[in-house]
């Protein structure tokens, strides 16, 4: 069953997600257990060099990076998060995890971004991690 409040696009690269239905639904429920709705997410998988661009453009950071989250709204979950495949390729290499475990680690990130959670701090980002560890979890039971 698909879900048309959660998408998924690609730009200037060719990526297909897996298990996409599984995934949406996934999603659906980490909000649900956070008690937020969500009304249009779009994940829009890309390159480094595209995502470095927006990087630089939208927030004037001059790194790459594998995920930017762009929330529309603060009522409900609505908006974009891009994330770079080359970077969640490399990261899984270096953190010697499988592309598809670093892949949902970085979509859930990008989504607890969307539910409040920041990681700018050193607490934060404990919070952060607990948090991705949870649903990761959750998601491959």
């Amino acid at each position: 069953m698909t879900s048309d409040k959660i998408n998924f696009f690609n730009e200037d690269i060719s990526f297909e997600l897996e298990n996409a239905d599984m995934v949406q639904s996934w999603l659906l429920s980490v909000a649900s257990e956070e008690k937020q709705e969500v009304r249009s997410l779009n994940y829009i998988f890309c390159s480094d060099e595209y995502l470095l661009n927006i990087n630089k453009e939208y927030l004037n950071h001059d790194y790459y990076t594998d995920v930017i989250s762009f929330p529309m709204s603060t009522e409900v979950i609505e908006g974009d998060i891009f994330i770079s495949i080359d970077r969640v390729r490399e990261n899984a290499h270096s953190n010697k995890a499988t592309f598809d475990n670093e892949l949902n680690r970085v979509m859930i990130h990008g989504l607890l971004h969307f539910l409040g959670y920041g990681d700018k701090t050193p607490e934060e980002s404990t919070l952060m991690r607990t948090k991705e560890n949870k649903y990761l979890d959750q998601f491959n039971l």
